[in-house]
């Protein structure tokens, strides 16, 4: 399984840009379990995401995986 994260300039300069995909990869890191083997996950930060914490990454993440799963609706 693996993830790949996209966070453009519309998140914020370059430390925050870099700040967001390493809260996103360390989030992913513990929810990848919850996938199927051999699947490849992208996840877009929108430009919100510079101003969120820690917390709510978390929450928006896993709010997406229910979704992806087919455990939500939008």
């Amino acid at each position: 399984m693996r993830a790949g994260f996209v966070v453009s300039k519309a998140v914020g300069k370059a430390v925050v840009r870099t700040s967001v995909k390493r809260k996103l990869r360390h989030l992913i890191r513990d929810r990848l379990s919850l996938l199927p083997p051999g699947s490849l996950v992208v996840v877009r930060a929108l430009p919100g995401a510079g101003d969120a914490d820690h917390a709510q990454l978390a929450r928006d993440l896993d709010a997406a995986l229910k979704r992806l799963l087919g455990g939500g609706t939008r």
